[in-house]
């Protein structure tokens, strides 16, 4: 469309004009996507944002204050050191995440309360041989996980 708007005549009132022209000639007729309805998650709301949005979905990203981010490290850390397969790993894994956690009680917290303390190792430790040796007995008689 290189025609340009004529002189005196309301803005809005031309592009209706040119929308209405395009769709006697057939131009949205053949567009991808015609005639389907919109995408999941699509917001006819308006967001000056929404490409970041989108972009952060589509790469798996999200935004957490720093204390809620911890937390789900932490928890994310103790599931790990309950699959890890030596106890060294164990304590290394849960050492590791105590020191986060105790950076972060002692300082003024930059989003929510933590609500969390460091774990303690032994007891992590105790958990991951107890479930060790609970797995290693359903494996020798045969037993599912569930």
């Amino acid at each position: 469309m290189t025609e340009r708007k004529p002189p005196g005549v309301p803005f809005e009132s031309w592009v209706d004009k040119q929308i209405r022209d395009a769709e006697r000639r057939g131009e949205f007729a053949q567009l991808p996507g015609a005639g389907k309805p919109l995408p999941p998650g699509t917001d006819t709301s308006y967001d000056e944002l929404w490409w970041i949005r989108r972009k952060m979905a589509r790469e798996g990203l999200s935004v957490l204050p720093p204390t809620l981010a911890l937390r789900k490290e932490a928890e994310d850390a103790l599931a790990a050191a309950y699959a890890a397969p030596s106890e060294r790993i164990v304590r290394k894994i849960i050492t590791d995440v105590n020191v986060k956690l105790r950076d972060m009680m002692f300082r003024p917290p930059p989003g929510p309360p933590l609500g969390m303390k460091p774990y303690d190792v032994e007891a992590v430790v105790r958990e991951w041989r107890e479930r060790r040796e609970d797995r290693e007995r359903r494996a020798a008689t045969g037993e599912s996980d569930v």
